[in-house]
């Protein structure tokens, strides 16, 4: 339990320092996440400090609307800098032990078996015997494309007895030299100038997906779709559904013909029940089976991250529910999931809470309480200030002018995107220098804001509850809050002592609340 500011970012780097344990912190969004992968790469320099998210700057999952009879299909934009950082989190997970993976709920959905993708892996080493047409054919296996061309990352292109390859968790490629059927020598080099940065004694090379899985497991796997979809069909040919059974042989047959040519398929996480083994029901695998078994679990403010964990499964389950009833998908579909809640308890061990606001169940179940209330900077809790709703934007004004002459910073939250936009438009007129923040900027771009606001790009941010649990701006001295007695979640105590938190980082601090009902 620490209050705002107290510097429970650094308590939980010593800590992690103190048990030498990988460790998985667990934040409730991508800003946070970024901000607290940025201080332990600080604290913990010579570490492995990964950066695990979801890898969609856009994300639209397949779903169908039964009253209007309309398919949604699978739509996404994957950010292939994050996806590198994913398989970065992986390779260090399974090859060193130093290793802080920070992360949001993304680590409790479902990715490929540890046990797959330390299989595939390609291990090389100079003076190796090995053949220039079977490493290719590996290279394929793993997903990796070659293209003498474009070369870039998750690809490789050959040249005579050289092949190059950018693993998909490097920013370097790797030459691999061949003399013969022995290799020769390996070298770590510049994708675009193709300087040579190191030469190397060994390297491995991980599968170019998480999804790696032997022809082996491959040719198990169908067969068992197979199997299902046979049952599926009966089933609901004997319910009368002949529109729903012709659609899903349609869609199963063509993801079949497309994992028995290339070993994949649009969509393949669908069918991972099957690639994995599993029983119907068993929870999949996730990024949580790739660490090793005494690893330590930090779950920050854990008031919104505890129950955001638990809600994950339930949305999931829904959706593919009416996939599969109305054959968009098979049964088995349903088992690629996130993890229950008790799922998730059963697989981490120690776990530390951290929040300003604790929820009941933390309380319920903690040891020990161990509070953090003083401030190592020894600043104060902000002024609070309640000034009547009429003339609020002119006051506002106002109080924004005296803190730009003082060349500090200040964050307005609104209660809708709408009121956001218009007021950033009427503070924009007013000749203010003033930015939104809000769940349509991309993830990039919000770090992005951030960093601006605090350089001082520009004076003002508004949002709507993007400003609350943890972000670190010592630059801001003013928080202002509008309409604070419209009751809802984003004016709950705990939500209002959050936004009251991020004026706690600067000497002057202070909040105004717009209000004309005390509570």
């Amino acid at each position: 339990l620490g209050a705002t500011g107290t510097g429970k970012s650094a308590t939980t780097a010593w800590l992690i320092e103190q048990v030498q344990r990988p460790t998985l912190v667990l934040a409730h969004n991508k800003t946070l996440a970024a901000q607290l992968a940025n201080e332990f790469r600080e604290l913990l320099p010579n570490n492995a400090v990964e950066y695990f998210v979801s890898y969609y700057d856009y994300y639209q999952p397949e779903a169908y609307v039964p009253q209007t009879d309309t398919f949604i299909e699978k739509d996404s934009s994957i950010n292939s800098e994050v996806e590198r950082l994913r398989h970065s989190t992986t390779n260090s997970l399974l090859s060193r032990r130093d290793v802080v993976v920070v992360s949001t709920v993304s680590c409790i959905y479902g990715l490929g078996a540890a046990e797959e993708y330390l299989e595939a892996m390609v291990a090389l080493q100079v003076g190796q015997n090995v053949g220039r047409d079977a490493l290719i054919r590996r290279f394929v296996g793993m997903q990796y494309e070659r293209n003498d061309v474009d070369f870039s990352r998750g690809k490789f292109r050959v040249r005579g007895d050289t092949i190059e390859i950018i693993p998909m968790y490097e920013e370097h490629a790797v030459r691999i030299e061949l003399f013969g059927d022995e290799i020769e020598a390996l070298y770590s080099l510049h994708p675009l100038t193709g300087d040579v940065l190191q030469t190397m004694d060994a390297v491995s090379v991980f599968p170019a997906t998480h999804y790696a899985a032997s022809p082996a497991t491959m040719q198990r796997a169908i067969v068992t779709i197979q199997e299902e979809l046979h049952e599926r069909l009966q089933e609901l040919e004997r319910e009368g559904k002949l529109l729903e059974a012709q659609r899903l042989r349609m869609r199963t047959q063509f993801d079949l013909e497309m994992m028995e040519q290339i070993g994949f398929c649009s969509g393949i996480e669908n069918y991972s029940r099957h690639i994995d083994g599993r029983q119907p029901g068993e929870a999949p695998n996730c990024l949580l089976d790739y660490f090793p078994d005494d690893f330590l679990v930090v779950i920050d403010e854990s008031h919104v991250t505890v129950p955001q964990i638990g809600a994950m499964y339930e949305g999931d389950a829904s959706r593919k529910r009416t996939l599969v009833e109305h054959g968009f998908r098979l049964p088995s579909a349903l088992d690629n999931r996130p993890l229950k809640w008790n799922e998730f308890k059963d697989r981490v061990g120690q776990t530390v809470y951290l929040s300003a606001t604790p929820g009941k169940y933390e309380l319920g179940i903690a040891d020990g309480v161990v509070e953090q209330i003083i401030r190592p900077t020894g600043l104060i809790d902000p002024e609070i200030v309640v000034k009547p709703t009429k003339g609020q934007i002119d006051d506002l004004l106002e109080e924004i002018r005296v803190r730009v002459e003082r060349d500090e910073r200040i964050l307005v939250t609104t209660l809708t995107k709408k009121m956001a936009e218009e007021l950033t438009d009427f503070l924009a007129e007013a000749g203010v220098k003033v930015r939104y923040l809000h769940s349509d900027v991309d993830t990039l771009r919000r770090v992005e804001l951030l960093t601006e606001l605090r350089a001082g790009v520009y004076d003002v941010l508004v949002g709507i509850n993007l400003l609350r649990e943890g972000l670190d701006l010592p630059e801001v001295s003013l928080v202002a809050i509008l309409d604070a007695d419209k009751e809802g979640f984003l004016r709950s105590s705990t939500s209002l002592i959050q936004t009251i938190g991020r004026a706690a980082r600067n000497v002057s601090g202070a909040v105004h609340m717009y209000a004309d009902v005390l509570t």
